[in-house]
């Protein structure tokens, strides 16, 4: 059975993009200046529409596991996954758990009501899926992981302190657009609810505008961290988002996941600084933290009367910002470069760049092992033993199935070779690492071709792999350096050859 019948054109929408000659008039009556940037930027993002299940299916390879992008993983109780749509489209997918939302038009409807509201501070949703009793959520995909794992799990650098306070700016000027466009409601707003865009610009998820089911939970996380009247009455209300958002600010000052009511202690105990994170030693003024802190402990404040509007909060973090110039990539410690395809590149390289998968098989298969230099003669001159008799018939029996594009079985042999051979070998891993392409799985084949490079530092083929891996997982400013570095070595081994 298809999608449901329920297209969503027929849907009245507050922000229909203007015609041209409404955005002739706009720009003639402002003097060609202050056209409307949110306009703007709405036309940039996908209009909404229905997916059908099989092109969800697979854009995320038949939902598999290595798709997963949720934190939690397969344990989420509804999974997001990174789905590729076409070429360079990438999406990320909300499955939601089975009879989540047992009528389908009302989800569609609801779906199709968020995916209206656009902004630049948004991970836009830009579709849904209502077949069978699936239900799925499409939204923009946001290539540089949550607050969550950049605060808590960081294996670079922890978050700067302008950072974070334009987190809590651009999160605040989400809020207050959901507000204006009557979507006061916010289910379960915290760390992992904020991601990073490709510009390294936070950016608040569409899916938390809508509940986890119709008539399920709208708070998910521990329940120290859920407002006071949501554990009173099981009800949320806007109040309740200004409290989670509070959560998100202790969050963002501590680097920690404290619970309200224990930093709320602090506070009154008139040491508030003691909250802050010891990484941001040296990078803000006592008086500013001290007064972020407060502003926290008012969004916290038990009753909800009490707390401040996103507006208020909004002109008071405001003020904290003092490089507003400097691009969020910047502050991130993140490269970001155009991906422009080298020009000096091999045939492999260019098939590479290309992700012509087929192409890199043939070219491997043609190249053999010749460029380990004699690698495989030294086995000659070994003592010969059972033992090398079994490494050579793996050896054979994984080449077998690479040729015969079997890659399941040659991922098997040539990882049982791997564990026996005295000498690692850059081609094998180039060959498994290409397998592991083939069957879905480009997180080992990174791996592999990073392993090829540490048995040849300076092997084109190993660059080049590294490449197309990364371009599969949607780094493509990582691939294109890889392409660079591929092609640099490439050069420099011709310049060797013609200088012999």
């Amino acid at each position: 059975m298809g999608c449901i019948q329920s297209k969503t054109t027929h849907l009245p929408s507050p922000n229909d993009a203007p015609t041209i000659p409404e955005l002739d008039k706009q720009i003639s009556e402002n003097g060609g200046e202050n056209v409307d940037v949110q306009q703007q930027e709405q036309q940039k993002v996908a209009a909404f529409r229905e997916y059908t299940l099989s092109e969800l299916r697979k854009a995320t390879n038949g939902f598999k596991t290595d798709c997963i992008v949720s934190e939690s993983g397969e344990k989420a109780p509804n999974v997001v996954y990174k789905g590729r749509l076409d070429a360079n489209h990438f999406v990320a997918v909300k499955r939601f758990s089975k009879q989540s939302w047992p009528d389908a038009q009302q989800f569609v409807a609801e779906a199709a009501g968020v995916g209206k509201v656009r902004h630049k501070r948004l991970a836009n949703l830009v579709g849904c899926c209502a077949e069978g009793d699936e239900r799925l959520l499409v939204a923009e995909y946001m290539p540089h992981d949550t607050l969550s794992k950049h605060l808590f799990h960081y294996d670079k650098q922890p978050l700067s302190w302008e950072m974070r306070v334009r987190v809590a700016y651009y999160i605040a000027q989400a809020l207050d657009h959901c507000n204006a466009e009557n979507l006061k409601i916010y289910h379960d707003l915290n760390a992992y609810r904020v991601l990073f865009d490709e510009d390294g610009d936070p950016r608040l998820s569409t899916f938390g505008l809508m509940k986890n089911s119709r008539d399920g939970k709208s708070y998910s996380t521990n329940l120290a961290y859920t407002p006071p009247e949501f554990m009173r009455t099981g009800r949320v209300i806007p109040e309740s988002v200004i409290y989670s958002y509070g959560t998100i600010l202790l969050d963002l000052l501590s680097g920690k996941h404290i619970p309200p009511s224990h930093a709320l202690d602090i506070i009154r105990g008139k040491n508030a600084l003691v909250l802050m994170d010891s990484s941001l030693e040296g990078q803000y003024v006592n008086d500013d933290a001290t007064k972020m802190i407060e502003l926290a402990s008012k969004c916290l404040q038990y009753e909800a009367r009490d707390r401040p509007d996103i507006k208020f909060l909004l002109s008071e973090v405001d003020p904290f910002q003092k490089q507003k110039e400097v691009a969020s990539h910047v502050l991130m410690g993140l490269q970001k470069n155009a991906a422009v395809v080298p020009e000096m590149l091999s045939p492999l390289g260019k098939a590479c760049a290309r992700m012509d998968l087929t192409a890199v098989h043939d070219i491997l298969l043609k190249t053999g092992y010749r460029d380990e230099e004699g690698a495989e003669n030294e086995l000659s001159f070994q003592e010969w033993t059972q033992q090398v008799q079994d490494m050579l018939n793996t050896k054979k029996s994984g080449d077998i199935a690479f040729r015969d594009k079997d890659f399941n079985n040659a991922v098997e042999s040539y990882s049982k070779l791997v564990g026996m051979m005295p000498t690692p070998s850059a081609t094998v891993f180039a060959r498994r690492g290409l397998s592991y392409l083939m069957i879905g799985q480009p997180e080992l084949a990174l791996r592999d071709a990073m392993q090829a490079q540490v048995c040849i530092p300076e092997w084109p083929t190993a660059f080049y792999l590294q490449a197309l891996a990364l371009s599969k997982l949607g780094m493509e400013a990582d691939a294109n350096d890889m392409l660079n570095d591929g092609a640099a070595f490439e050069v420099k081994r011709q310049q060797h050859s013609w200088r012999n």
